[in-house]
């Protein structure tokens, strides 16, 4: 019997993967030039996504643009996703998140598609995931978005900074999960292994082994975050000595594969990893850019956003992610051509706000322009809709380069705007501090006088202190 490509059932939808037409990415990596040679590689691990959509709790996407979402993270951790289960609920249930038929139904499409793993686009309680897996069985590998998330994370961290990060959240996410593993010890213990009438002495070893194990992760997360203290220290070392030279920082940010590190490449010749995947670089990267008054900034790219991050990455990546909050601007990279633009724009300031960087200047770089079709009218309202409603947006193409020199410009006129104004006349033997408004401030205005040098311009607030004793009085 031909399996149809989707099938409706109540309150759920089933979509079975296209054999013919995958996804791109997907079919791109399996394009093997050595066709015939006998694979060693282990065999392709076989997903079907699960959404649930609570009714009185929508997210920012739609459950069907989140499970594409979700569908291509499954790629980037090279799953090759086989079907599709989704359900709308009034309540979640709280022992399984779905109802039993559905579960039911999950199981009998796992086993219909050969899949080995299921993957939930939300996450999953420890009891909702034990339960779960009581009901596929052993031989299927259940993970939520969260897991998902930290595997790719994990995959594409390249620094000991990053691994640390990654190997924290993942402690933190798998401490209250640990159930699974050591359930067969506990049977071996003849049924009262860690019952209420077992006693003391005769725990089971599957018990004792968990605790043990618990033991063990905590003494993991505690080291973990004192690493963590000290990168963080060193971060804000790092930071402070920025500030001596006054060197202004703008902090990239935006959804992940909206072309932060593209950008990047293209603003500083850098050569950080730009590939179209979700979470292709994870580790910041800092450079120095030119800006056209000739100030020089440090952009530093950011690791991506995603609607639903999991709050152990926000608090893992707490140091990272404290360049955000730290930086004189924010450049707001975002997907022009997606289709899911707007939400995407409210994924990342939902974060920013968790990182209590909400209120920070923003300059909107709106990318990947060169795949807008101005001729078409809906594409070219989208972009004239964006630059109204984004704040000093700018249309660019990271990959192509182009709209780079008024991007640096709406930065460069956006620091002056943050600086403080000076009218100062200093005297010729404190020549350092004009030459010091020239290397870090803006000069509107400089004239050589008897008394001295009269100097109209602005100068970042951390450096105007001394400066408050040759103010200019025009009344003499």
């Amino acid at each position: 019997m031909t399996k149809p490509e989707s099938f409706q059932s109540t309150g759920s939808t089933v979509h079975y993967a296209n054999r013919d037409q995958d996804l791109r990415a997907i079919q791109r990596d399996r394009d093997d030039p050595w066709d015939g040679l006998v694979s060693t590689a282990p065999p392709d691990e076989r997903a079907v996504l699960v959404g649930v959509e609570i009714t009185n709790r929508p997210g920012l996407l739609t459950l069907e643009d989140s499970l594409t979402e979700l569908a291509l993270l499954a790629d980037t951790a090279g799953l090759e996703v086989v079907a599709r289960l989704t359900q709308r609920l009034n309540s979640p249930h709280p022992a399984t998140l779905m109802g039993s038929g559905k579960l039911e139904e999950l199981v009998m499409l796992a086993a219909d598609v050969d899949a080995n793993v299921v993957i939930f686009d939300d996450e999953l309680s420890p009891r909702q995931q034990r339960e779960i897996e009581k009901a596929l069985g052993e031989e299927i590998k259940l993970i939520d978005r969260t897991a998902l998330i930290l595997d790719i994370f994990a995959r594409h961290a390249r620094t000991r900074e990053g691994a640390v990060q990654v190997e924290l959240a993942q402690y933190e996410y798998r401490l209250p999960r640990l159930t699974r593993a050591w359930t067969h010890l506990a049977r071996q213990a003849g049924g009262r292994a860690g019952g209420a009438s077992g006693g003391v002495g005769v725990r089971g070893p599957g018990e004792t082994q968990l605790e043990m194990d618990r033991q063990e992760i905590s003494r993991r997360i505690a080291f973990l975050k004192r690493q963590l203290e000290d990168i963080r220290k060193q971060r804000k070392q790092h930071r402070r000595q920025r500030r001596k030279s006054s060197m202004s920082v703008a902090a990239l940010v935006g959804y992940t594969n909206a072309g932060k590190s593209t950008l990047l490449n293209a603003l500083s010749d850098a050569d950080v990893i730009a590939a179209d995947r979700l979470f292709a670089t994870l580790d910041p990267t800092t450079r120095r850019v030119e800006l056209p008054s000739g100030h020089v900034v440090l952009f530093t790219d950011t690791v991506g956003f995603i609607q639903k991050l999991p709050t152990t990455l926000v608090a893992a990546f707490r140091a990272t992610l404290e360049e955000v909050t730290e930086a004189d601007i924010l450049i707001h990279v975002v997907d022009l051509s997606h289709a899911n633009m707007d939400e995407q724009v409210a994924a990342v300031e939902e974060v920013l706000e968790e990182l209590h960087a909400g209120d920070k200047t923003i300059v909107t770089a709106l990318n990947k322009v060169d795949q807008i079709d101005l001729s078409d009218p809906a594409q070219a309202e989208r972009l004239s809709r964006a630059l109204d409603d984004y704040p000093n947006a700018v249309p660019v193409s990271a990959l192509h380069k182009t709209g780079l020199d008024d991007l640096l410009a709406k930065v460069d006129a956006t620091l002056r705007h943050k600086m403080v104004p000076v009218d100062v006349l200093i005297p010729y033997a404190q020549g350092e501090m004009v030459a010091l408004i020239h290397e870090h401030g803006f000069i509107e205005q400089e004239e050589h006088t008897d008394a001295g040098t009269h100097v109209v311009g602005r100068l970042p607030v951390e450096l105007a202190g001394p400066y408050s004793d040759y103010w200019f009085d025009s009344e003499n």
